[in-house]
C-alpha cells in the first residue's frame, strides 16, 4: 500500500512524503525544499506484532545539508545525538532523532494501541489524547494530542483505522486525498495551540488588582550603567508608581531578597506563535519584535497577548516581502509585481507594522521604490541583503538596517553572481576565517553605515548553533540548561547542521565576534534577536556580545533601554521608572558583573501580571532553575 503526503507551509507545498507498507515494514522517502534548505531522508522502519518500532534506519541530509545516519535494531541506537541499549525485557518506543513528519503517525498508532502511554527511548513518557472529532471533506477524523516527543505538544489527525491523515504545525503534513482542507487543518493548529497555551497561561498568570511591592533589590539603571543600593519598587494595574527606599505598605509584597531589578529583555528577531510566548516570558522577554510571520495568524495573535487571554510578550511586527523564485520562504507576502509589492507595502503600514522586511528572492531593483514606500508612509526598511545584491548597495537603495550578522558579512565575503538563496548563505561564512577587516571593502561598508545611521540586528546566537554543530557534542550556549529539557529536546540540539563541519566553521566563527566588536567600537547600533523560540538563546546572544568585548552592564543597556528607544517605546519600556509599564525581572545575582546572571530569572512581570519561570518550567516539563521569590498577600 502506498500513501502520499504534502508538507505545506504558508499555503504552499514545499515537500512531500511518501510511504510505502507492506505488512509491518515501512519505506518512507521524504523531500523539504522551503527558504532554499529542507531535509531529504530515506526510512525503513519494521514494526513488531504490537506496532512498536523493533528497526530504524535513517539516512541523506537534515535542514542545511548535514549528513544523517541514524540505525535502531534489537534494541540498540546509533543516532547523531547518541547511543544506546534498551533495558532488557522492557518494550520501549523509540524516538528518532532524525525522521521525517510521519514519524509522529508511527508514535501516535504505537501509544494508542497501548492504552495512550508508552515509556520511550531514550527516556521519557510519550502519551496520547483525545481532543475531538473534525469532519473533513465528509469524512471523521479523529484530533489527538501526542505530548512527550519534542519541546511542545504535537497534534495529529488519524482515521478510523488509525492512520495518519495529518500532522498539524508550522509545516503541516497531509495526506494528498485531503490537501483541499490544508488551510482549514492550518486554522485547527492556531486553535488546538492556543487552546492548550491558554489553559497553561491560565494556570502561571497571577493578576493584581492591588499595589504589587517588590522589596530588597538593586535596579539596574541603564542611564548610569550600575545598581542602585536596596531599595522598593511599587507598581498598580501595570504602571510603576514608586521607585524608592524600602519600606511596608498594603498590597501584594515580593521580597527581593538582594537580587537585581530591570526592565523587561527584547529579542528583536522573533517569529511568534502562540506557544513561544510561555518561553519567552520564562525567559524575561517582555518586549519581541516579529520578523516575518503568517499575517494572519499574527494579527490574530496580538490582541490575544495584549488582552492576557494568552500569554505572551508585547510584539511589534515586521512586514515580510518575498520575491517569487525556487527558494522562497512562504511566509509574509510574495507578491506578483513591483505594483503588488507597493500595495503589499500600504497593507502593512494600514495595519500599524513597524517596519517592512526585504527577503532573499525580492528583485534587488524593488528595493529603492519599496523603501521610499515605506518611508513616506512612516515605515522603517531593514531585510537580508537579497540575492545578487550588496549590504552596500541595499544600504544605498534605503535600508535602515541590516537583518542576521551574516547578511552583513557576505558582502565581504562573496562574488557578485553566488546565489544566496541557498545554504550558501551559511556555508559561505566558512571563508570568514580569512577576512581581513580592515580591508577597503569592509571600510567602505562601515562608512556608509556610520554615515546613513545603520543598525545590525545580529542573531549571532542562531550562527554560533549552525556553524558549530556537532553530533554529539553540547554547544557551549546550550551546556547551563540543556539538561533540564526534555530528552526529545536535548538530542535535538545535539546535531550537525553544516555540511563537511569540519571545513573550517569553528576558526571562522570568532570573526563574526571581531566584527561586532568593530561595529560597538564605531558606534554601529547592535540589537540583540535570535531567531528562535525557545527562549534560551535570548541568554546566550547576551553572553555573546560580551564575548566580543562589549562590558555586561552595556549589554543589558542595548536589550533593555536602547531595544526600547529603536522601537520608539523608551517612554513605555526599557528601564525601571515611575510611569512606566510594570514590564520587570528579577534576577538572582549581579548580571552588571556576570552577564550569564540573567539566566537566574526568579519573576517576570508583564504589563503588571506576575509568572515565576519554576511554575511555568513545570508546566512544560523543564527541570526549574530558579525557585520563585517569597511573595505576601498571594495574588489570584
Amino acid at each position: 500500500m502506498t500513501e502520499r503526503f504534502a508538507v505545506v507551509s504558508g499555503g504552499e507545498v514545499t515537500g512531500r512524503v511518501t510511504v510505502e507498507r507492506s505488512g509491518g515494514d515501512l519505506l518512507i522517502d521524504s523531500a523539504m525544499d522551503d527558504n532554499g534548505r529542507g531535509a531529504k531522508l530515506r526510512e525503513r522502519v519494521t514494526l513488531d506484532a504490537h506496532g512498536i518500532p523493533a528497526a530504524w534506519e535513517i539516512d541523506g541530509t537534515s535542514l542545511m545539508g548535514g549528513a544523517v545516519r541514524e540505525r535502531l535494531r534489537d534494541g540498540v541506537w546509533e543516532s547523531q545525538a547518541d547511543r544506546g541499549r534498551a533495558p532488557g525485557g522492557e518494550r520501549r518506543l523509540y524516538l528518532a532523532n532524525d525522521s521525517s513528519p510521519y514519524a509522529s503517525g508511527i508514535y501516535a498508532r504505537a501509544v494508542l494501541d497501548h492504552g495512550g502511554a508508552l515509556d520511550a527511548l531514550p527516556g521519557g513518557r510519550v502519551t496520547a489524547e483525545f481532543l475531538r472529532r473534525v469532519t473533513l471533506s465528509g469524512r471523521d477524523l479523529d484530533a489527538y494530542v501526542l505530548r512527550g516527543v519534542g519541546l511542545l505538544p504535537e497534534f495529529v489527525l488519524l482515521d478510523h483505522e488509525r492512520r495518519l491523515v495529518a500532522r498539524l504545525g508550522g509545516s503541516l503534513m497531509v495526506r494528498e486525498d485531503h490537501l483541499p482542507d490544508a488551510a482549514e487543518l492550518a486554522a485547527l493548529d492556531t486553535v488546538l495551540s492556543a487552546e492548550h497555551v491558554a489553559r497553561v497561561g491560565a494556570s502561571v498568570r497571577h493578576v493584581c488588582d492591588e499595589p504589587v511591592r517588590i522589596r530588597d533589590v538593586r535596579v539596574f539603571d541603564p542611564g548610569t550603567l550600575r545598581l542602585t543600593e536596596p531599595c522598593s519598587v511599587v507598581f498598580f494595574r501595570g504602571v510603576i508608581t514608586s521607585v524608592g527606599p524600602d519600606a511596608l505598605g498594603d498590597g501584594v509584597e515580593i521580597d527581593g531578597q538582594g537580587g537585581t531589578l530591570l526592565a523587561g529583555l527584547h529579542d528583536m528577531h522573533a517569529h511568534n506563535t502562540a506557544a513561544s510566548g510561555l518561553f519567552y516570558l520564562a525567559a524575561g522577554v517582555t518586549t519581541t519584535r516579529d520578523m516575518g510571520n503568517d499575517n494572519a495568524m499574527l494579527l490574530g495573535l496580538i490582541p490575544r497577548i495584549d488582552s492576557g487571554e494568552l500569554p505572551g510578550p508585547s510584539v511589534v511586527p515586521s512586514g515580510l516581502i518575498e520575491g517569487r523564485s525556487p527558494h522562497s520562504a512562504r511566509i509574509g507576502v510574495i507578491p506578483g509585481d513591483l505594483d503588488h509589492a507597493l500595495a503589499t507595502v500600504r497593507w502593512y503600514a494600514e495595519r500599524g507594522y513597524h517596519q517592512i522586511k526585504i527577503y532573499n528572492s525580492v528583485d534587488p531593483a524593488w528595493v529603492a521604490p519599496l523603501a521610499a514606500e515605506a518611508h513616506r508612509l512612516g515605515l522603517r526598511v531593514t531585510g537580508h541583503i537579497p540575492a545578487f545584491a550588496t549590504p552596500d548597495g541595499m544600504i544605498e537603495a534605503g535600508y535602515d538596517e541590516i537583518t542576521h550578522i551574516n547578511q552583513l558579512l557576505l558582502g565581504w565575503l562573496l562574488d557578485p553572481e553566488e546565489d544566496t538563496r541557498t545554504p550558501l548563505r551559511l556555508t559561505a561564512l566558512t571563508r570568514a576565517k580569512d577576512l581581513d577587516l580592515d580591508s577597503p571593502r569592509v571600510r567602505h561598508t562601515l562608512d556608509l553605515m556610520l554615515e546613513r545611521g545603520i543598525g545590525l540586528d545580529t542573531t549571532t546566537v542562531i550562527l554560533e548553533r549552525l556553524m558549530l554543530s556537532r553530533a554529539g557534542r553540547i554547544q557551549e550556549g546550550d551546556r547551563p540548561y540543556l539538561d533540564h529539557m526534555p530528552v526529545g529536546y536535548q538530542r535535538y540540539r545535539k546535531r550537525t547542521y553544516v555540511p563537511n563541519p569540519d571545513d573550517g566553521y569553528d576558526e571562522a566563527f570568532p570573526k563574526l565576534l571581531e566584527t561586532m566588536a568593530l561595529l560597538h567600537a564605531h558606534g554601529v547600533p547592535l540589537w540583540p534577536g535570535t531567531d528562535d523560540p525557545s527562549g534560551f538563546t535570548v541568554h546566550r546572544e547576551l553572553e555573546l556580545y560580551a564575548a566580543a568585548g562589549i562590558p555586561a552592564a552595556e549589554v543589558l543597556r542595548i536589550a533593555t533601554l536602547d531595544c526600547a528607544r529603536h522601537l520608539g517605546r523608551e517612554h513605555l519600556s526599557g528601564s525601571v521608572a515611575r510611569g512606566k509599564r510594570a514590564d520587570l525581572i528579577l534576577v538572582d545575582g549581579d548580571p552588571t558583573r556576570d552577564i550569564s546572571a540573567i539566566r537566574r530569572i526568579r519573576m517576570t512581570v508583564k504589563g503588571g501580571d506576575l509568572y515565576f519561570p519554576a511554575d511555568i518550567h513545570r508546566e512544560l516539563s523543564i527541570a526549574p532553575f530558579t525557585a520563585a521569590p517569597p511573595v505576601k498577600g498571594v495574588p489570584r
